[in-house]
């Protein structure tokens, strides 16, 4: 059975079947035209975090295939009323698909342990998987081919800088972190990247002055996330040079994208300048959440209309 837990479930020949077929399911819903791919199939969400654009766009992208949704919050009680076996086979007997938003990442390994369904991770503490498709959807958008573009993360080596960094060196795209000290991608997270990519273009920077002066992207997110509030002073002295502004911006390529996953705190690592302005692709990446998640929900649930569709 095959799910989405990290995008090292998947080749990077896959990555672009996935992008090729979400590209071509936007490009059909501009024209009006929404295929009934996924008829009377049902897709569950299961979350144990808030979320504006993983629900949304999974809900709405399932409508648009004509399938539906199911929303399953705390009351079902996972991992709290019954064995995680128990939960997870009865879930299989009713649903086509789970997107599992987890605090921890075993929580949706254990989920697709059991293989009673497909499991895509909606987010996790550790990855971000669905975020990056949409991410290196948008830039494919804006700047054509994905090979040797350089996508430069400015901020706290988190969730979602991981999935990037991994999606880039999965397309052959260069990956540059500016960071300080301590806030580094994971060390192991990182050694898995290089055993499976030792080619990936990679690194860490600590002045962002520096990173972005040849970047085709630039991507930040907030300094502090979800179940790290009580650090959130510490970081903002910690990151206080890390803001992408105007004067960042400058000493990037007139041709370069501004990025962000939203929510963002504007003032803090973004400023209303920048994140408002023509380079930025914001708006659009948010709503790539939607049309990269429909080419992987085809994917896994049929792939046959894939190859009979998107050339």
């Amino acid at each position: 059975m095959q799910h989405l837990l990290t995008l090292f479930e998947v080749t990077p020949d896959d990555v672009r079947r996935i992008l090729k077929t979400s590209l071509h399911l936007k490009q059909r819903l501009a024209a009006g035209d929404r295929p009934a791919v996924l008829e009377r199939q049902m897709v569950a969400l299961l979350f144990e975090k808030p979320s504006l654009r993983t629900r949304v766009s999974f809900e709405t992208g399932m409508a648009q295939l004509g399938g539906s949704s199911l929303f399953l919050g705390d009351d079902v009680g996972w991992g709290k009323r019954e064995s995680p076996s128990d939960f997870t086979h009865v879930l299989g007997e009713f649903v086509d698909l789970v997107v599992c938003r987890a605090k921890a990442h075993d929580r949706a390994e254990q989920l697709a342990s059991f293989n009673a369904v497909p499991v895509i991770n909606g987010l996790t503490d550790l990855c971000h998987p669905c975020q990056a498709l949409a991410d290196v959807l948008t830039i494919e958008e804006s700047l054509g081919n994905l090979t040797g573009k350089h996508v430069v993360f400015v901020g706290d080596g988190n969730n979602v800088a991981q999935s990037l960094a991994l999606i880039c060196a999965m397309l052959d795209m260069r990956f540059t972190l500016a960071c300080p000290d301590g806030y580094e991608m994971d060390a192991g997270w990182m050694d898995l990247v290089a055993k499976a990519y030792p080619k990936a273009a990679i690194e860490t920077v600590r002045d962002p002055m520096v990173a972005v002066a040849s970047a085709d992207a630039i991507y930040t997110d907030v300094w502090t996330s979800m179940g790290q509030e009580a650090e959130s002073a510490i970081r903002r002295e910690a990151f206080a040079n890390y803001q992408v502004n105007e004067k960042l911006m400058a000493a990037a390529p007139s041709h370069t994208r501004l990025l962000h996953c939203l929510p963002a705190i504007r003032g803090e690592e973004i400023t209303d300048a920048v994140i408002d302005s023509d380079q930025s692709d914001v708006i659009r990446q948010a709503g790539n959440r939607m049309h990269a998640q429909k080419g992987l929900m085809v994917w896994l649930l049929n792939r046959a209309w894939i190859d009979q569709n998107v050339s």
